[in-house]
């Protein structure tokens, strides 16, 4: 583990909600749009704690069988090989279930008496129960703006958690966060900043997600590598956010009327 915690910038409570969490033993489930800082909070947290951490990013494709372990066969014997939700229990880590609203539903029930006062996983391949390490942590993330015109997050998962909202900072915190994680002037970060606040009340353009903060932050490298200020927030910003040549157009005249 580096000995330098990843940075953070707290903008509310939610440091002394994790920790308070983790003390109780209670999973915590973070709600927020892509690119707001969900995963370098539980990053930044889990360092804090002292405790590894373990990342799952959830999808359709990936069983309980993928996430608990399998049986392998290797020089003629038969193995078994955790699952990364198993070593989590097992060592006693920070377990991050990124984007759970897209896993699929026999991973959400094996979860389930991770979630509560159990906090076991029972694997049927092996016949055997395992009980949470301590320092174990279970932390889940979903974006609910995307989540709801896919897939839905049961009530019955959701009410296993404590629950955190995330959002884009204010225009003055993310600038410092711009300027902290790019190294980008100041000046400059305070621009791309106004250039996404304008661009995130663009409804009509009809963009699937919005420019997020980790945009602007490599929109800062960018431009801190030697590129021009408009080149740099095309690549970066701009043309992550759609395939529409006229979408593109269209928010590239914001970024001419800022930069």
């Amino acid at each position: 583990m580096s000995t330098e915690t990843p940075y953070y910038r707290a903008v509310g409570q939610e440091v002394a909600l994790f920790e308070t969490a983790f003390r109780l033993r209670q999973p915590l489930l973070l709600r927020g749009p892509t690119g707001c800082g969900k995963s370098r909070f539980v990053e930044h947290m889990a360092h804090r704690m002292g405790r590894p951490l373990i990342t799952v990013a959830c999808h359709e494709d990936t069983s309980a069988t993928d996430l608990l372990g399998r049986f392998l066969i290797r020089g003629g014997d038969t193995l078994w090989q955790d699952g990364p939700v198993t070593r989590a229990v097992r060592t006693g880590a920070v377990l991050y279930l990124d984007e759970l609203a897209e896993a699929r539903p026999d991973v959400i029930v094996a979860l389930h008496p991770l979630s509560d006062h159990r906090r076991q996983i029972f694997i049927d391949r092996l016949d055997t129960a395992l009980t949470a390490a301590e320092g174990f942590m279970l932390v889940a993330s979903y974006n609910p703006g995307y989540q709801n015109r896919l897939k839905e997050l049961k009530p019955s998962t959701r009410q296993r958690f404590l629950g955190m909202r995330f959002d884009y900072p204010t225009a003055g915190i993310e600038a410092e966060i711009v300027v902290a994680e790019s190294g980008v002037d100041p000046a400059i970060a305070k621009r791309l900043v106004a250039l996404a606040h304008k661009l995130r009340t663009l409804d009509r353009l009809g963009l699937a997600e919005v420019p997020s903060t980790r945009l602007l932050v490599e929109t800062g490298k960018l431009i801190g590598a030697g590129f021009p200020p408009r080149q740099a927030a095309q690549a970066a910003l701009i043309e992550p956010l759609s395939d529409d040549p006229q979408v593109i157009e269209g928010l590239m005249q914001a970024v001419k009327l800022v930069l």
